[in-house]
């Protein structure tokens, strides 16, 4: 296992993660492109004490879907039927789309949310995993200003 990788399963795993460490792994991973981001993943977040958490534990996500840099479901749940939806009310009343954002002096892939003043940045742990950040406007959104930690594991 890499260094990268076993600090990313440390903070995975850990019962409180601290977000001075999650910015420091963040620096240290690589950038992706918009086509990288493309299929189904699984997510899940960083135990911060973030809000978002709560709110997507309530509304049962599973994870994102992106079938285009235009045609993307942002927040995609299981329902009471275990069929997995895209939950647009959970974000906000609408779905996303990808593009190229600089963040933090690197343009990496990012998700901005249709009908959210929020963005989801992407940065590689490996081909299969990345590590996201939500930045924007999160206080308007979530009642705090706080950064929101996740990260997404590719469907195979």
């Amino acid at each position: 296992m890499t260094d990268i990788r076993a600090r990313f399963e440390a903070l995975r795993t850990a019962e409180q993660a601290d977000p001075a460490e999650l910015d420091q792994l963040w620096t240290d991973l690589a950038v992706v492109e918009v086509d990288e981001m493309l299929g189904a993943w699984s997510g899940g977040d960083f135990a911060t004490g973030h809000v978002a958490s709560t709110i997507l534990d309530k509304v049962n996500w599973v994870g994102k879907r992106f079938d285009g840099a235009l045609d993307v479901q942002p927040i995609v749940c299981r329902g009471e039927d275990g069929q997995l939806y895209a939950n647009e009310a959970a974000a906000g009343g609408g779905g996303a789309s990808l593009w190229p954002v600089g963040f933090r002096g690197e343009v990496t892939a990012t998700m901005v949310y249709d009908k959210m003043p929020v963005f989801d940045h992407f940065k590689k742990v490996d081909d299969d995993t990345v590590m996201g950040i939500m930045n924007g406007k999160l206080a308007s959104a979530f009642g705090i200003a706080e950064l929101y930690y996740f990260w997404l594991e590719r469907n195979q």
